[in-house]
């Protein structure tokens, strides 16, 4: 059923200074390997080993030692990881077998800190580790990229229902041009008519008219510049006013944005990054508790077993006796005689801390979520205000520019003014009562040629906005089918995200219903999550979010089913309900197709026939399947699995 690519091949692991380990190789082969021993014989050492070599850091150094490794042989392959004490802190590095080792520790490396398996027995909200492998953040920037893509088609769209309602005026107003056109020409071409008939019968010398015509094309000429000049002083203006005004709304828009002082984004980032040195001073500091409760759980197991064979191998028989007399122990750390309730005691606290520390870690997370999501949007802010700033500042540039575009064509249609006068005092000086008709002529048709100019730049400016609407509108169906696509793909990942929450809580209903079947409780009937909707305080404001609340159905000796909540199971039977859910999300995020070991540990709370039933079932999957067992709990299990007795 696996289809992880080492399902045949033989793994070696050579372990110094993990856990209890001071150096020990040991072979792991294909299929089920029972961990057979007391309590404080390293199996527990030995699994954190084979999570380290994977890349996980669950995994704890020994107590005497600053450095440790692992190193892991498989196939062709050699992975190998180191772990170094620092300042109390135990740091990894090396290559491990998994890039990301974040599903494997929750539902591949069922110890008995598996984060799973305590969320149960802690009464948590089991909707993020269920969802903790699902990319939603990249679901939900899908939804954001594709709700901008759909704005921006709007926009163009709304666009292009504006041109269609300027297009039928434009089209009359092209006619109209077309049309004066036709009737300037005519005009044009009267005129022209009548200068020729004027000037044949006028009798004069050639240099004469040369001059004449020379100042009447010159007086032409400077009075088209002056009328054009005239048109970009109109238009410059025009286009100043149109500035000024988009420099309002840009400054009332400014004004709308909430003040974001940068002092504040400072103390945010500090904040931020206070936050996260303060999660990992508690991760680390939890780290260092679960070290020291493996340490002395191993050391208590038994009576101190270990410690006092040892004394007895030294020859040492007096302190041996000491050791055991009146049910009291040396204390391994001070040295001091103690009972062992004492140090169960201490032990106690010691995990009652452990799990403050993790509520306290869990605190800290709610908190730089909510952090860094006012983060994000004072950056957007910011981000905004900048942005209506530059343009701002633009829009202010271009006013200028524009003032003094303005008054360079003030400037330059003062000077054509005097040389159209000028001209014209020339010109009249030139002429006499025979040239009289023919330069009125010549300024008729001068007119009507600078008219016919106009017309015709009017007709191409019009002509070619025309062109560009048509060209937009042309673009509208296509525009549409973009946009319905957009919606189908929008409301794709709305719906993604609720139906990828709903087809897990649906699968890890029916694999705990399935391994339930196998461990075969009388007095559990069904174990389920209910996903439910619930409105939470984030910040200031109120939202919806979704939790995955846990379900427990009993029965009584009866026959009769009810339902109970998991504060009031007992503690045997949290553990068996956390291991039943960690196992589920084993079988649903299909962890066995890219972690071949899978390692059961603390299984105490179930019995041996129970736990021979499991690991059958669980050996379908898995292509290592590594179970530290009680020698009493392992004899329950098929004699062909693989045994280990001594690391």
């Amino acid at each position: 059923m696996t289809t992880t690519q080492h399902a045949d091949q033989l793994a070696r692991f050579q372990v110094e200074k993990i856990g209890g380990i001071d150096e020990t190789s040991v072979d792991v082969p294909p299929g089920v390997t029972v961990l057979a021993g007391k309590n404080a014989t390293n199996r527990t050492s030995f699994l954190q080993a084979i999570q380290a070599a994977l890349g996980s850091t669950n995994a704890s150094l020994k107590g005497d030692a600053d450095t440790g490794d692992v190193q892991l042989e498989l196939g062709e392959e050699t992975y190998e990881r180191s772990l170094q004490r620092t300042n109390g802190h135990v740091s990894f590095s090396g290559n491990g077998y998994l890039d990301d080792a974040t599903v494997a520790d929750l539902f591949a490396f069922l110890l008995e800190a598996n984060e799973a398996r305590r969320a149960v027995a802690r009464a948590e909200d089991l909707r993020e580790i269920i969802m903790r492998p699902v990319d939603i953040d990249a679901i939900r920037e899908e939804i954001s990229r594709l709700e901008d893509e759909k704005e921006s088609i709007n926009d163009d769209l709304a666009d292009i229902g504006s041109l269609k309602q300027e297009l039928p005026t434009l089209e009359q107003r092209r006619t109209a041009l077309r049309d004066d056109i036709a009737e300037k020409r005519d005009e044009l071409e009267a005129k022209e008519e009548e200068i020729e008939a004027s000037s044949a019968s006028i009798e004069e010398t050639r240099n004469e008219k040369a001059q004449f015509e020379e100042k009447l094309d010159e007086l032409r000429d400077t009075r088209s510049n002056l009328e054009q000049v005239r048109y970009e002083i109109e238009s410059t203006d025009d286009s100043i006013t149109s500035l000024k005004q988009e420099r309002n709304d840009l400054a009332e828009e400014l004004a709308d944005l909430p003040e974001a002082p940068m002092g504040d984004h400072a103390d945010l980032d500090a904040e931020i990054d206070r936050l996260r040195k303060q999660k990992q001073t508690v991760e680390r500091e939890i780290q260092d508790l679960q070290s020291a409760i493996q340490f002395n759980e191993e050391m208590l197991d038994d009576e101190g077993e270990g410690v006092l064979d040892e004394l007895v191998e030294d020859g040492d028989s007096d302190v041996t006796a000491r050791l055991v007399e009146d049910d009291e122990v040396v204390c391994w750390t001070c040295g001091s005689e103690v009972t062992a309730d004492q140090i169960d005691s201490t032990l106690e606290s010691l995990r009652s801390l452990r799990e403050t520390k993790l509520g306290e870690t869990s605190d800290i997370e709610d908190r730089l979520e909510e952090l860094q999501s006012e983060q994000r949007e004072a950056e957007r802010q910011q981000e905004q205000r900048t942005k209506l700033e530059r343009r701002l500042d633009d829009v202010d540039s271009e006013i200028e520019s524009r003032r003094e575009r303005l008054d360079e064509l003030r400037t330059e249609k003062s000077a054509l003014t005097d040389d159209v006068e000028s001209l014209e005092t020339e010109v009249e000086k030139l002429e006499s009562d025979d040239f009289s008709e023919v330069l009125d002529l010549h300024k008729e048709a001068n007119q009507l040629e600078f008219e016919l100019d106009r017309l015709e730049s009017d007709l191409e400016d019009v002509s070619g906005e025309i062109e560009s609407i048509e060209e937009a509108i042309a673009r509208e169906d296509e525009l549409r089918e973009e946009r319905e696509a957009l919606l189908d793909e929008l409301e794709e990942c709305r719906t993604r995200i609720d139906q990828i929450e709903a087809d897990a809580v649906e699968q890890f209903n029916t694999h705990m219903e399935a391994i339930l079947d196998v461990l075969g409780y009388d007095n559990l009937e069904r174990i389920w999550i209910e996903r439910l909707e619930q409105t939470v305080r984030q910040g200031r404001e109120k939202v919806t979010t979704t939790v995955f609340e846990l379900h427990v159905v009993r029965s009584t000796e009866s026959g009769a089913a009810y339902e109970d909540t998991v504060a009031h199971l007992s503690e045997s039977e949290r553990e068996v309900t956390g291991l039943v859910f960690a196992l589920a999300g084993y079988l649903v995020h299909d962890v066995h197709e890219e972690v071949p070991f899978m390692l059961l540990d603390s299984l105490e709370a179930i019995d041996s026939d129970r736990i021979a039933a499991l690991v059958d079932y669980l050996s379908e999957y898995a292509s290592y399947l590594v179970v530290a067992l009680l020698p009493e709990d392992a004899q329950a299990l098929d004699d062909d699995y693989t045994r280990i007795t001594d690391i």
